[in-house]
């Protein structure tokens, strides 16, 4: 097998791990809680090694409390230092790709060199809920190449509406990183052929990673933005100190998502639930089983202490693993 730019001399690729957050409301929280929640993660994913921190965006959906997440990737950035931040994902349907623009651009150039723009199709709540947002969702989405091209020319400083220069404001030193979310081989497709990043929705996706990530790499065209297929694998994980802790808290969050009135869906096979050691040793094999090197990682559980000792100890195992401690 030819050795991609991705990988070491010695065949093996660096682990690198990210979080995707919901930023999830539990049962009796206020919103304030919930938002306060999502800070602290990012702060515990900065200091534990994490190399991204994500935001979801959903509207009018029971149990989660981010509906703008550009709004709270403003705030996460001025209480963090490095880590990079992003969207898992802007839903691009529902918005002007010049307003989308503007907005990373003013991001990116509060947190220089840190914003991830991920973008993705779905409505993120009720039908009435996307009516309300932005009127026929399904004819917003029929037009989603149109608005994909718009906005990369935007970031590209090339676009222009019936004739005339369009500039998206302020022009950062470093632009945002554009990616695109998908769970199949389509999206994988029209993500390569836009020279995008692309983000592998493994924890709610039957379809098999090596195939859709291949069928990304195989697609490339190579961008302004990007030289080179980049992608990430977004998984769900458990940990806790031991096995039996992890599992109970990978059922306790299976009960709660089994109430028909949260959002969070049934897990996928791409999930782990286990010990620190346990989980990064999985990780490994799947990194190397689909040939990619990042991961963003979810823990869908509304137990705040628990849901953040599960990052502390996977990013801190890492850590050790890297420092030969382990």
């Amino acid at each position: 097998m030819q050795m991609t730019s991705n990988q070491t001399g010695s065949g093996r690729l660096p682990l690198r791990l990210g979080v995707l957050d919901l930023v999830p409301q539990a049962e009796g929280a206020t919103a304030e809680q919930a938002v306060s929640e999502a800070v602290l993660l990012a702060r515990l994913a900065e200091r534990s090694g994490y190399e991204r921190y994500w935001a979801a965006e959903h509207h009018d959906l029971p149990g989660l409390a981010c509906a703008a997440p550009e709004v709270l990737l403003a705030h996460i950035g001025a209480v963090t230092r490095h880590i990079r931040l992003g969207t898992g994902a802007l839903l691009l349907p529902h918005y002007s790709p010049l307003k989308v623009a503007e907005t990373f651009r003013l991001l990116a150039a509060l947190n220089p060199g840190r914003m991830d723009l991920g973008i993705g199709r779905a409505p993120g709540g009720p039908a009435h809920a996307s009516m309300a947002l932005s009127g026929n969702f399904l004819q917003r989405v029929y037009g989603m190449e149109q608005s994909v091209q718009a906005l990369i020319e935007l970031l590209d400083g090339t676009y222009a509406y019936e004739g005339q220069p369009v500039q998206a404001k302020p022009v950062p030193a470093v632009e945002p990183e554009l990616w695109m979310l998908g769970t199949a081989s389509k999206s994988a497709v029209y993500a390569a052929q836009n020279g995008c990043g692309f983000v592998f929705g493994a924890f709610m996706s039957d379809e098999d990673p090596a195939k859709v990530l291949a069928s990304y790499r195989e697609a490339f065209v190579p961008s302004k933005r990007l030289a080179e297929p980049k992608t990430m694998m977004a998984v769900g994980i458990f940990c806790a100190d031991t096995s039996a802790e992890a599992a109970k808290l990978a059922r306790d969050s299976s009960r709660d998502n089994a109430r028909p009135e949260t959002p969070v869906q049934a897990p996928r096979k791409h999930q782990v639930q286990g010990t620190a050691e346990e989980a990064v040793a999985m990780l490994k094999q799947w990194q190397r089983a689909y040939n990619n090197e990042e991961f963003l990682v979810m823990t869908p559980s509304w137990n705040y202490e628990a849901r953040r000792r599960s990052f502390e100890l996977l990013g801190k195992c890492l850590q050790n693993m890297e420092q030969g401690l382990l």
